[in-house]
């Protein structure tokens, strides 16, 4: 197996400090390596796995010097982390290789002061394979773990094996032990602290388990635990008490549509509209930003309502409005009648002369369509009587 090995091509791209402070030369590589290791893995498990280890071994040298501000390397590490998991779980090893194997990650492990490879503290039990090595780890890191723990000490103390310890030992059900060590590390620190609440799910005490979560939350654990607490109700057939008490904070994405489509998928017993009205209010003053997620389910009515509630980009309902000229035209004069009164309003981003004349264009037309021409122009000259000069000048190129 080292004879083959050695041809790996991603050692020869991991160096110490090899890609200096540029994150992306770094993520391409690391999918690479990915790529070509699980290329292996479809004809030789164990050579894939003594591969993903040996990656894991030279990951952190490479990389220590890549800019990890944006948090794209970080996203990219744990990814590979995740998929070269799996092969090195599954590969049937003799006893000696993975002990091999084990050595060499700890020692990785230990050694990466970034957090980098902390994920895998979190596998260490499925990384063990067997229960009788897991035994093994579990001795080990729990002897470690009190040694570390032997003095009283104010507050939280974070030591780095912790949570490999507590997977270990939950691997092997050893759960009285695992409280134990629990009740050593001090304040609620959920990165730890979510292994008791496994246990007690292992044990059958769901309903224990969701007042643990809530009980163990630190200062930084809120989503985390929201996460965990939203997946054991669904699991447990709970679906509307999850949705009540966790679902709009745990389904956040990065735009409101997002964020929308995220709890419909998640709950699809739940009214769209009554999700929409739950959204709204949980995000106060912000009515009009939840406009494309109206749309894009088909709430034509309440999308009007929310952005003649509130302030909506104009080119977002520009866009509305040049969409739905022949499908919908009434809605879509109504989005550019919309439009028009934000951009007046001095709401929008670099909103041009263009994009005035446009919006208004795209309106009549769909008032046209509509049939309600007359209303339209009443309703636009309304907003026009007050609008600055350059505004009136753009509408006025629109005739």
């Amino acid at each position: 197996m080292t004879r083959i090995a050695d041809k790996w091509v991603f050692k020869s791209r991991f160096r110490a400090h090899v890609f200096g402070w540029r994150s992306q030369p770094a993520i391409t590589r690391i999918a690479e390596a990915v790529s070509e290791i699980k290329r292996v893995a479809r004809t030789d498990p164990v050579l894939a796995a003594d591969g993903a280890v040996a990656f894991l071994e030279r990951l952190v040298p490479a990389i220590e010097q890549v800019d990890g501000s944006s948090g794209a390397i970080g996203s990219a590490v744990k990814r590979a982390i995740s998929e070269l998991a799996k092969l090195v779980i599954a590969a049937s090893a003799p006893a000696n290789v993975r002990d091999e194997w084990l050595e060499r990650l700890w020692d990785a492990f230990n050694k990466d002061g970034y957090g980098y490879l902390d994920t895998l503290g979190d596998l260490w039990g499925e990384l063990c394979a067997t229960d009788e090595r897991a035994h093994a780890w579990a001795d080990r890191l729990s002897q470690f773990v009190r040694t570390e723990y032997a003095a009283p000490r104010e507050g939280f103390h974070y030591v780095k094996g912790v949570d490999a310890c507590l997977s270990a030992l939950f691997k092997v059900k050893r759960f009285d032990d695992l409280r134990a060590i629990l009740e050593r590390t001090g304040k609620p620190f959920w990165p730890y602290h979510q292994w008791g609440f496994k246990a007690l799910i292992a044990e059958g005490k769901r309903a224990e388990a969701l007042r643990y979560a809530e009980s163990h939350r630190g200062i930084n654990d809120g989503y985390a635990i929201d996460r965990a607490c939203e997946t054991l109700l669904l699991e447990s057939g709970l679906a509307d008490e999850a949705y009540r008490r966790y679902a709009l904070r745990t389904n956040q994405q990065s735009t409101y549509l997002a964020t929308f489509r995220a709890v419909v998928k998640k709950y699809p017993h739940k009214d769209p509209r009554a999700i929409l009205a739950d959204l709204v209010k949980s995000t106060p003053g912000e009515h009009g930003k939840w406009f494309a997620a109206a749309k894009g389910a088909g709430l034509y009515d309440d999308a009007i309502a929310l952005v003649q509630y509130a302030p909506a980009d104009p080119k977002t309902l520009a866009r509305a409005a040049r969409d739905f000229v022949e499908r919908r035209p009434l809605f879509a004069m109504e989005a550019a009648v919309a439009g028009l009164h934000w951009a007046a309003e001095g709401y929008g981003y670099e909103i041009t002369g263009l994009d005035i004349r446009e919006l208004y264009r795209s309106g009549l037309a769909a008032a046209a369509n509509a049939d309600r021409t007359d209303d339209y122009h009443a309703r636009t000259r309304a907003i026009i009587e007050t609008a600055d000069k350059p505004f009136v000048d753009a509408i006025a190129l629109a005739h």
